[in-house]
């Protein structure tokens, strides 16, 4: 085996000096500063706020713009040419329309190329030449070298270079030039991007954060559990699917299913217009982007009663031929007293109102009307054949994953199960007891088979799916029962409550945080624990830095459903070679906010940890690769070239 990859190996250097080169070349780049990590999570379908924090890299922009022009420019020229970063086409546009002077515009394009040549340079200090070369607009890569690497030392360029700039001009290429600049410099202040869960539901736009990240330079993500959502409906599972309509109804988004990815929802409406009316429990959540008419909210209303019917009837075989699931206390179908309109939860009577139960048949509640069951079919017909939602899912599954070691952090969207002692709780799977990163690493398996067999719909893969939404030892639920159906029919609040895993408050505690880090083989010293999932109340105090820094939770609010809740608008995490800081957002406004008045979303920036020593590309997992690459050449070099 070891002879046909050094065969392979040799077709790419062929020679003896070419192996030596990349080996120099390699060590050589183990001894750069890392690059900048950008961690989000929770973004649940906000893609304009989330494209302004990606634009401006949490501040890092505008920070670069400042250590290297503050003593050039004025704060408002600063937020300017940091606007030209973020929004190059639209900032051109208004700033072309100040100039009635062509001469004063060329003057504005000489000096802004001159302004971001020296932004570039600056922000790729710590890359070499051929990874910036990949980062340039391919177009312009030879001007914008040649530029980057100019030397006046001997005058002799000093018009070459001037020629460089005016001609570009001349020819109509600045704004295009300027443009491929501002992307650049984008790409060069956030070399690596880190998804920690839940890109989907809630917000109106998950598939252009989607299109995003499939065309980002250099991205990973952690699956939240509404990310597993889709990828169980995409998977066969109908009653994940059930859900993602049933929260897109919630909260007035049904425009994602169907006009983002093309799914029909006409047999479901035609079921909800027949069977269902007006109910206050199943309104849409009021956006403050859109105005439903009334006819409009009704419609959405009588579509969530249907599917939330159908999604409670969908669970109740999953839990019955799965014991190990734990879940019989969901049953609660058998346990309505349809003609006094109540339900036992406990041994307790709760009565029941903004019922909907007119398909369900008392004497088999779990049991779907032949109507049901053909909209569900085409409803998973539908999905399984959208090209949109497809791309968007493959991409999911390739880029995703339950939890990542990276740089000797653990990135995880929830909780690792534990009980109240801190011991990671166990579960029985097919005869065998899984904990800890045992059990995350068989429910990852379970999904992955999941998609791989979406024509399978009622096996083990696929319930497991479901289970990670809404099972008490998911690592993506991380509590011990959901109670959607008593939040829709019971009064009573206190039936509502759903309680977390202990893992919420244990990881205050420091050493339960380095146990993890331990239990994930990571050096529970120098790693941490960087969770999304849960919004922190930073407006009654919370603190998001935990366990004497070893937790860091970032889910500030992206969603605009949590910022009265969290009192800001997300957090965002950067790690340089420098340490780490986490910075809060305030709320985004608007793109045109940013651009007519060059107002920024940051607030309090916080220094989580700082490096006593500058870390090297030689300390990350991009460094582990380039050793094992090195590894290989030095076998190459001294089994072909050096006998």
């Amino acid at each position: 085996m070891k002879k046909n990859f050094l065969d392979l190996l040799a077709k790419e250097y062929d020679c003896e000096e070419k192996v030596v080169t990349e080996i120099i070349n390699l060590e050589a780049i183990l001894h750069l500063p890392k690059g900048t990590e950008h961690f989000v999570s929770d973004l649940h379908g906000e893609y304009q706020a989330f494209q302004h924090v990606l634009r401006n890299g949490s501040g890092k922009v505008k920070e670069k713009i400042r250590d290297i022009f503050v003593d050039q420019l004025t704060e408002e020229e600063m937020n300017e040419l940091a606007t030209l970063v973020y929004y190059p086409e639209e900032k051109l546009r208004l700033i072309k329309n100040n100039f009635a002077d062509q001469q004063k515009l060329n003057d504005w394009y000489s000096e802004t190329i001159e302004y971001f040549i020296k932004l570039i340079s600056y922000a790729s200090s710590k890359y070499t030449r051929s990874k910036l070369r990949k980062a340039l607009p391919e177009q312009f890569v030879y001007v914008i070298e040649e530029l980057l690497y100019k030397t006046n030392e001997y005058t002799n360029k000093k018009y070459y270079y001037s020629q460089i700039v005016q001609q570009i001009i001349s020819l109509g290429q600045a704004d295009k030039l300027i443009t491929g600049l501002a992307y650049t410099t984008q790409r060069l202040i956030v070399d690596h991007l880190h998804v920690v869960g839940d890109i989907y539901d809630r917000g109106p736009e998950p598939d252009k954060i989607m299109d995003t990240l499939i065309n980002y330079h250099s991205v990973d993500i952690q699956w939240g559990n509404h990310d597993v959502l889709w990828l169980g409906a995409f998977s066969g599972s109908k009653v994940c699917l059930a859900n993602i309509i049933r929260i897109c109804a919630r909260y007035d988004n049904l425009d994602i299913i169907e006009d983002a990815y093309g799914i029909n929802l006409r047999p479901l409406q035609n079921l909800a217009e027949k069977y269902y009316g007006d109910n206050p429990a199943f309104r849409p959540k009021r956006n403050s982007d859109k105005d439903l008419s009334e006819q409009e909210a009704l419609q959405i209303t009588k579509i969530h009663q249907a599917i939330a019917m159908i999604q409670f009837k969908l669970e109740m075989p999953i839990i019955k031929r799965r014991p190990n699931f734990n879940m019989k206390r969901r049953l609660l179908l058998e346990r309505v007293d349809y003609k006094n309109k109540e339900v036992t939860i406990d041994d307790k009577a709760y009565p029941l109102e903004n019922t909907c139960f007119a398909t369900v048949n008392p004497d088999q509640p779990g049991e779907l009307l032949d109507e049901e069951k053909e909209v569900i079919d085409k409803l998973l017909f539908s999905v399984q054949h959208s090209e949109k939602l497809a791309r968007h899912m493959k991409f999911l599954m390739k880029k995703g994953s339950l939890y990542l070691k990276y740089n000797g952090n653990l990135l995880i969207h929830g909780c690792i199960p534990v009980d109240e002692q801190g011991n990671m709780e166990e579960m029985g799977i097919e005869n065998k007891t899984y904990a800890g990163r045992e059990l995350l690493d068989v429910f990852e398996h379970y999904l992955r088979k999941a998609f791989a067999h979406p024509e399978e719909t009622d096996d083990l893969a696929t319930d497991m799916v479901w289970y990670l939404w809404t099972g008490e030892r998911s690592s993506l639920f991380g509590k011990r029962e959901m109670t959607t159906f008593e939040r829709y029919f019971i009064s009573d609040k206190t039936t509502h409550k759903e309680t977390k895993n202990p893992y919420y408050y244990l990881r205050e505690d420091e050493d339960i945080c380095r146990k993890i880090l331990m239990e994930f083989g990571l050096n529970p010293d120098q790693g941490h624990i960087i969770n999304g999932h849960t919004p922190v109340k930073e407006i009654d105090g919370e603190n998001p830095i935990k366990a004497n820094g070893k937790m860091i939770v970032i889910d500030g609010g992206f969603s605009k459903a949590y910022q009265s809740t969290t009192g800001i608008a997300g957090y965002t995490l950067l790690y340089n070679s420098y340490g780490m800081q986490l910075v809060a957002h305030q709320k985004f406004t608007s793109k045109e906010d940013v651009l007519l008045h060059g107002t920024d979303v940051l607030s309090v920036r916080r220094l989580v940890d700082k490096e006593l020593e500058r870390k090297k590309v030689l300390e990350t997992n991009v460094g582990e690769e380039l050793l094992q690459e090195i590894f290989m050449l030095n076998s190459l070099l001294e089994d072909r070239y050096m006998k």
